[in-house]
């Protein structure tokens, strides 16, 4: 179902014009960090459709801010609350998951796909099948519909752009003609909160000590999921499929520093490696302004202060959930949206104080296992398929809860 008041808001990006952008998930950190450079470059950019799930008041001001034609908030629940605060200004109201979606497919430049969680996949299609360039930050349209996205991708003849930092730095240093000669991806890892932890110290962990990230401000999940590693078995995931790499060609590279994002290793002994200031803005403004660079308003780098780099190897015996992440990768199918889906719901109910840190990678090696035991795994045909299994994955999840 889906909610819209009517104001006519066709709009495209033509050569020699603004781009014009629409950003989903726009009251995340991702999504300000996208405004943030939108802001600094009012000649560059316009902004077609915003949406948000269910953060009104922040949507409204970046919405009537942007100059926005479109604002959604994914709670149909909502939809009076926006319209109400929109009131007034030349600006479409809708709600609902049927909105967000459309929002994804109205004609843009470039939709920068930055929902948290499986609600990201069908708007990430939605986006590509209207013919849309993708800058993508939704992990989970990747590891859950990886091999869909990609055939969108492919039929598109455009690039998904990344906006991960780490596969932002990737994507920098790939260099397409000599896709051959690629023997290693490395993505670096800042080790979170817990790197130097011992393995029971970090079972125990609170929420406030999980949540202390050293080096980014992210939403809770996301910050939960670099404190477990989960986030970077995630990253591997989805190399696998932006860059049609095999699980052996891939490896996870801890580096406290994280100025090092990642890294492309060839077969003729070239390491490339792009660098940055741990600031989102950084791979934002490199999707927005994809094929070219423009001047952004961006944290910059000192090599003489930073002084050095260290490099340490990841701990799959500390950090269980990594070791799961590849494990699904390598056995492929559907088992990285099984373990997706209740990795999302073991992380819930971390932040909601019912099971330990260490009850995460617990509940999600369970809910593999008994996929797996009942030989359910098999790649999905279509996204329904995707987002039954994700469904169902949840629901095992929480009967091994309750």
């Amino acid at each position: 179902m889906s909610k819209t008041s009517s104001v006519d808001s066709s709009v495209q990006g033509s050569e020699g014009t603004p781009k014009i952008i629409s950003v989903l998930g726009a009251s995340g950190s991702v999504g300000d960090s996208a405004l943030d450079i939108i802001a600094g470059s009012p000649d560059r950019y316009r902004v077609n459709a915003l949406t948000a799930n269910r953060n009104v008041g922040k949507l409204a001001r970046a919405a009537v801010k942007s100059g926005a034609r479109f604002a959604v908030v994914a709670d149909e629940g909502f939809y009076a609350d926006l319209r109400d605060a929109l009131s007034g200004h030349d600006i479409e109201v809708g709600a609902g998951q049927s909105a967000v979606e459309e929002a994804a497919g109205r004609s843009a430049d470039i939709v920068i796909g930055a929902i948290v969680g499986a609600a990201g996949i069908c708007p990430t299609l939605a986006a590509l099948k209207a013919g849309n360039q993708v800058a993508l930050a939704n992990k989970e349209a990747l590891v859950c519909a990886g091999d869909l996205v990609m055939a969108e991708t492919q039929r598109l003849g455009k690039p998904i752009l990344p906006v991960d930092s780490e596969h932002s730095a990737v994507f920098q240093v790939y260099e397409r003609e000599n896709r051959a000669e690629i023997s290693k991806i490395v993505l670096t890892a800042s080790g979170g909160p817990f790197r130097t932890w011992d393995r029971d110290a970090i079972a125990k962990a609170s929420i406030e000590q999980a949540l202390a990230h050293p080096n980014f401000s992210m939403g809770n999940k996301i910050t939960i999921d670099s404190a477990s590693m989960m986030n970077k078995g995630l990253e591997l995931i989805e190399a696998h499929h932006l860059y049609g790499v095999s699980a052996d060609k891939l490896k996870v590279v801890v580096h406290p520093q994280q100025i090092i994002h990642g890294m492309v290793a060839y077969s003729d002994g070239s390491l490339l490696a792009q660098l940055g200031a741990p600031d989102m803005r950084i791979p934002v403004a490199h999707c927005l302004a994809w094929p070219e660079r423009a001047p952004a308003n961006t944290d910059r780098i000192s090599l003489v202060e930073i002084g050095q780099f260290t490099f340490e190897a990841p701990d799959y015996e500390r950090f269980p959930c990594l070791r799961l992440a590849k494990e699904a990768l390598e056995a492929g199918g559907s088992l990285p949206n099984i373990m997706n889906a209740a990795n999302e719901i073991a992380v819930a109910a971390f932040l909601a104080g019912d099971i330990a840190f260490g009850g995460i990678a617990e509940l999600v090696e369970k809910v593999m296992a008994e996929f797996v035991r009942r030989d359910e795994v098999g790649a999905a045909s279509d996204v329904g398929d995707v987002l039954a299994l994700d469904q169902a994955a949840r629901n095992v999840a929480r009967q091994i809860l309750s």
